[in-house]
């Protein structure tokens, strides 16, 4: 606030400080215009002269009355020779008019007519100009010094009227002040107020919703749970039976766990006779004693990388699959997986097959054929993979494929390439579901 009204003093004290130059230009004309005239009328006047000028033009000699104040004020040489008593001075050469245009002072030609005489020195017409000029210049320093006295009053009236308008504006400002802040103290308590309110109408309105929806829920349980009560009525029978399988699964579980306590943890192993005949297959009783479960897809994922960092470089490897049709197979190998290494030999790899629907024809081992170059593939992307396609799980273990006779020899009577050989492994040919992987090694 305080600069803007220094700046606004500035710029009023620079248009007050033009206007002064303006009037002072103007009154110097004016004075010396108005300084001219009253000579020049004193001059042409009748009245106070005191003494004559006689111009002895023969032809038209004449007098002219004139006053010696006048003319001792505009030259040295009429102020020397008007000292003397006379009264009147005669002068030729020349006519009235120029006579008195010289007196007038009228204009330059006429001074330099005058310089032609030497009675008259060459200074006459500019002291008579320099006594006009020291005369309003007196007026003028006077007229500039009586501005700058009323303009520094004015400065001086402007900065107290400035100072009380700032004091005006300041307590105008504080008032307004003080009464926006008592209408926000006033807007804030009623809001305030309606907050309260209207949390007061939320909280009501949300515990009867609360109260409305455990109604309606209790109500929807007690229902359901009717309805679960004589669901599991009717279930019953069926969890029974489901209850007793697994009792009789337990009990056939019993002498593996007791008898082969490396199958104590299979999900998928449950009948002795396919303990004893991978055992008999895999015919390495330091490997079968030994071996442990080091991987369940249960347990760890369905996914190939997480497969291979479990079997990877562990060497003699065992695989068993169950799908969701309880088909049981697997293979065995004894180099093992080795990350994206792709096919390798293995002449002692076999596939076997402990669960299908062929019946009679299982339990069963089929060998690789010869040469054995695509006994396994090891591949980062698949999951267990046996022969060339004989079966493979892909990157998530799901879904399966099989081909099964490619590098394995097939059953007897059952030839390579037909649905039957095919389905053989897993019941399809491809998109097979997998419900348990398992791998052991040492």
């Amino acid at each position: 606030m305080d600069n803007n009204n220094n700046n606004n003093q500035i710029q009023n004290a620079n248009q007050n400080e033009n206007q002064n130059e303006n009037e002072m230009k103007n009154l110097e004309k004016k004075v010396t215009k108005n300084l001219i005239k009253d000579y020049s009328n004193l001059l042409n006047g009748n009245s106070f002269n005191d003494f004559s000028i006689f111009i002895e033009n023969k032809s038209n000699p004449f007098e002219i009355k004139v006053h010696k104040s006048i003319l001792s004020s505009r030259s040295p040489f009429f102020n020397e020779s008007l000292r003397q008593e006379s009264l009147s001075i005669s002068l030729n050469q020349f006519n009235k008019k120029e006579m008195e245009s010289i007196l007038n002072s009228i204009s330059k030609q006429d001074f330099d007519k005058l310089k032609q005489f030497d009675f008259f020195p060459n200074s006459f017409l500019v002291d008579i100009q320099n006594k006009v000029i020291q005369d309003n210049q007196k007026e003028i320093e006077e007229k500039e010094k009586e501005i700058e006295e009323k303009w520094k009053k004015e400065v001086e009236n402007k900065e107290k009227e400035n100072q009380q308008m700032k004091i005006e504006i300041e307590d105008k400002w504080k008032k307004e002040i003080e009464n926006k802040e008592k209408e926000n103290q006033q807007m804030k308590i009623e809001i305030e107020e309606k907050l309260k309110k209207e949390k007061k109408e939320i909280e009501e309105k949300w515990k009867k919703e609360v109260e409305n929806k455990n109604k309606e829920i209790e109500e929807k349980w007690k229902k359901e749970n009717e309805d679960l009560k004589e669901e599991n009525e009717k279930m019953k029978p069926v969890f029974d039976e489901y209850e007793k399988e697994f009792e009789e699964i337990q009990k056939k579980m019993e002498p593996i766990k007791k008898n082969f306590p490396q199958f104590s943890e299979t999900r998928i192993i449950t009948e002795e006779e396919y303990v004893k005949k991978l055992q008999e297959w895999i015919n390495d009783n330091d490997f079968f004693s030994k071996m442990k479960k080091g991987f369940s897809a249960k347990r760890d994922g369905f996914n190939s990388q997480n497969w291979h960092k479990a079997v990877d470089g562990k060497g003699k490897t065992l695989v068993i699959i169950k799908t969701k049709q309880n088909f049981i197979f697997g293979g065995f190998t004894q180099v093992g997986f080795n990350g994206d290494t792709g096919y390798i030999n293995d002449s002692n790899a076999f596939i076997f097959s402990l669960r299908n629907d062929k019946g009679d024809r299982i339990p069963a081992k089929f060998t690789c054929k010869e040469p054995q170059y695509y006994a396994i593939n090891s591949y980062l992307n698949h999951g267990p993979d046996f022969g060339y396609y004989d079966f493979r799980l892909d990157s998530n273990l799901q879904p399966g494929y099989s081909n099964f006779g490619r590098s394995y020899n097939l059953p007897n009577g059952i030839k390579e390439g037909t649905d039957e050989a095919k389905s053989y492994l897993a019941g399809s040919h491809n998109s097979w579901v997998v419900d348990e992987v398992e791998s052991y090694f040492i």
